[in-house]
């Protein structure tokens, strides 16, 4: 591996302006294909095999008119204080804009109107309107919303308070200043690690290649894969942080090599092979990671995946093609002013590094480190045990948004569960059948407490299915509710023995319960899955079996940290003024096992990044406790940095509105605060330090059957020329940048 890299590192540097202009055609390939994509990502989450999904299909096969994959809006209209909506001025006003609302786009299937759906609250003030649409939410244009915003702004106009929600609404245009803020803090580290514009200049320059790629390709695919509308948002988070820390390693491995002698193409090359071995194989463990999202069968999770791990891969191609490349480019340059003048890379001698005397404070004492950090990550992991799973719905939205107003109006004219309905479907091959399971069933459902209304059963031509509306007195996200739905389903399943006819409950309320059922369960295997094929990686890698599973451990911790973190914050309101948090409830569904995911790859990369350095030492002689100083010494610095980017990166969506990144980023900053100062930089060195030469061991028959990957570049070191101050590139003259 590294005799590879080598090789492709020297060419790339021999061939600067080609690997670069190929990159340039990919880009330009990619943001083509985006400029002729058309539709957006659909925010809907759909998985196939749970009842609430197997209601949704039947209601498609039963009542095709109802077309429940179709956009739909309620329109919430309320009169001004005093008035009300049957007031003969009121009423005309709401039938112009029932009228116009039938006309703002051909894909308005009906409106119903509140007058003669009987949807006006009790006090005569309140009342709405539902749009349905022929046409999926994604498949709405931008005339179509233009013209329905047009229709609420007319009759705003008249003094009635007009608010609306539901899929055919305009997706919320996403903000780029929450990757404006984590880039600049990327900017600002970097300069100040390196000491040098261009040196700072060459990861963020490579990492916002590789979004704009990434980017370009997840637009083009967007209305073909019909991708969830979060994807571009976490592979743009995850790209632009994985993208700078590579490219990272790699820039800060050459001014190391330079320092040792090296000239300039050469120590490209050691560079491409050292340091980009740890590139390809952290940037794997975290593709092992997204890519193993797909065994939660959830097409939109999977699709997420996807997507990032594919960003994950074009960050490591480009690190370990562009990079080398951009080297040839200012050769000298990247050193800094520093650097040039004492000819050791910007590294100063004189001064001991911060990580260096870190690594110093934890070997004296490694017994006390060890169990101070585990227990403090412990602590902050005690939440994690009251994590409650949900979907957000309208009521965690800003309370600014059309959205939240117009769910706090329904909820306080019709109630709290008024928004969150629970459709239950019976159906048989016969219509008496039918019937006598629809009696029975909704006779058993009225005696539940929490239920609020059932409405008559409606049927279908065939009369041999039925649809059955509940209303609870409950919030859609509450416990409460989640408890209703389960004792209408054992009342279903008791009806569906009695008479024989299938009895299911869905809607979107159920929906989010078994969606959230559904991760939960996940949650194990999935875990399983990740750890142990990236054990083997490591194994492979650092050839030891205690390393890597003190690498799981230790992963296992900072997740359950970040995870106690994140309920904390967004489930019980810690801190929420703080980060602009205005309303706190369960925890994404998806967010658990994502943050997985994504933790567990980020803690392979530092976990890789600074054990390789260590490692390296302890092959070239130096004794386990040497081998942490000297790796601490090498890479501590660059590891800080590295966490630091991503931490800012991160931190960066806490300023956005939508919830899920809102808290996705909230956690992975959390995560990689803790993997990388307490987990990756404390724990793993006390406890290589308490292992000693055993940390490395590895059984004789295991080393003889596993390939050497040479991470640490034996080979290249071997292989190489020599270091030689005199002879800066290698033989040949000095590249200065011109072509």
């Amino acid at each position: 591996m590294a005799t590879f890299l080598y090789r492709i590192g020297r060419g790339a540097f021999r061939r600067r302006w080609l690997t670069l202009f190929l990159w340039l055609i990919v880009l330009g390939v990619t943001g083509a294909a985006a400029a002729s994509s058309s539709g957006g990502g659909d925010s809907n989450v759909t998985l196939p095999g749970i009842e609430a999904q197997k209601v949704n299909d039947l209601l498609g096969e039963k009542f095709p008119a109802a077309n429940a994959d179709g956009a739909s809006a309620r329109v919430v209209v309320r009169a001004p204080e005093g008035q009300k909506l049957a007031d003969s001025n009121r009423r005309s006003e709401i039938a112009l804009l029932v009228k116009d609302l039938k006309e703002s786009s051909p894909r308005v299937a009906s409106v119903a109107d509140p007058f003669q759906a009987k949807s006006i609250s009790a006090d005569g003030a309140t009342g709405y309107a539902t749009v349905t649409y022929s046409a999926k939410p994604a498949d709405l244009t931008d005339s179509d919303h233009k013209r329905f915003d047009r229709a609420l702004d007319d009759i705003r106009e008249t003094g009635l308070i007009v608010e609306a929600s539901g899929s055919a609404l305009a997706p919320e245009a996403h903000a780029s200043a929450a990757e404006a803020i984590g880039f600049l803090i990327a900017v600002v580290i970097l300069v100040i690690t390196f000491g040098s514009l261009v040196a700072a200049g060459m990861p963020l320059l490579s990492a916002l290649l590789g979004v704009g790629i990434t980017m370009g390709a997840i637009t083009a695919l967007t209305a073909a894969l019909d991708l969830n509308s979060s994807t571009s948002a976490l592979a743009t988070m995850l790209g632009l942080a994985v993208g700078i820390d590579y490219a990272l390693f790699i820039v800060s491995r050459y001014r190391a090599e330079r320092a040792a002698g090296h000239g300039a193409r050469d120590a490209a090359a050691r560079a491409n092979g050292t340091a980009g071995s740890a590139v390809v194989f952290a940037g794997l463990t975290v593709v092992i990671a997204l890519v193993g999202l797909a065994v939660v069968n959830l097409p939109v999770l999977t699709a997420m995946g996807m997507a990032a791990a594919g960003a994950v891969v074009v960050a490591v191609l480009l690190a370990v093609t562009l990079v080398p490349a951009l080297l040839a480019f200012a050769p000298e340059r990247v050193l800094g002013r520093t650097g040039r003048k004492q000819g050791t890379g910007g590294q100063d001698t004189a001064k001991t590094p911060v990580a260096e005397r870190w690594a110093h404070f934890v070997l004296r004492r490694p017994w006390k480190v060890l169990v101070v950090a585990a227990l403090g990550l412990a602590v902050i992991a005690l939440p994690a045990a009251k994590l409650q799973l949900g979907l957000p719905d309208d009521s965690s939205k800003p309370t600014t948004t059309t959205e939240r107003k117009a769910y706090d109006m329904l909820a306080e004219s019709f109630g709290p569960g008024f928004s969150g309905p629970l459709t239950l479907v019976v159906t048989d091959d016969g219509k008496a059948a039918t019937q006598k399971a629809v009696g029975a069933l909704t006779g058993a459902v009225k005696e539940l407490k929490d239920v609020a209304v059932v409405s008559p059963a409606a049927y279908n031509a065939g009369g041999d299915t039925a649809m059955i509306t509940v209303v609870p007195k409950s919030a859609p996200a509450s416990e409460a509710t989640e408890d209703l739905v389960h004792d209408i389903r054992a009342k279903a399943e008791a009806t569906s023995a009695a008479t024989g006819a299938a009895a299911m409950v869905g809607g979107l309320t159920a929906m989010n319960i078994d969606v959230a059922a559904k991760f939960a369960d996940a949650v194990a295997p999935y875990l399983a899955l990740i750890v142990g094929l990236a054990i083997l990686v490591l194994i492979l890698v650092f050839r030891s079996i205690l390393v890597p599973l003190k690498a799981a451990l230790g992963f296992l911790l900072s997740v359950l940290a970040s995870l106690g973190a994140l309920v904390a914050v967004f489930q019980w309101g810690w801190f929420k003024d703080v980060l602009g948090l205005e309303t706190t409830g369960p925890i994404m569904s998806l967010m658990p096992i994502l943050m997985v995911g994504i933790v567990f790859g980020l803690a392979m990369d530092y976990q890789v990044f600074l054990v390789t350095r260590i490692r390296e030492a302890y092959v070239h002689g130096a004794g386990p406790r040497q081998a942490i100083i000297d790796g601490f010494r090498h890479s501590g610095k660059v590891v800080i940095a590295a966490a630091l980017i991503m931490t800012g990166v991160f931190a960066g969506f806490i300023g956005g509105d939508d919830a899920m990144i809102k808290a996705m980023g909230f956690g992975l900053s959390a995560a990689v605060v803790f993997d990388a100062f307490v987990v990756r930089m404390t724990i793993v060195p006390a406890a290589l330090a308490l292992l000693g030469d055993r940390a490395w061991s590895l059984p004789s028959w295991l080393d003889r059957r596993l390939p050497h990957v040479d991470i640490e570049g034996e080979k290249v070191g071997a292989t190489g020329p020599a270091p030689s101050s005199a002879a800066p590139g290698d033989g040949e003259p000095e590249f200065t940048g011109a072509p």
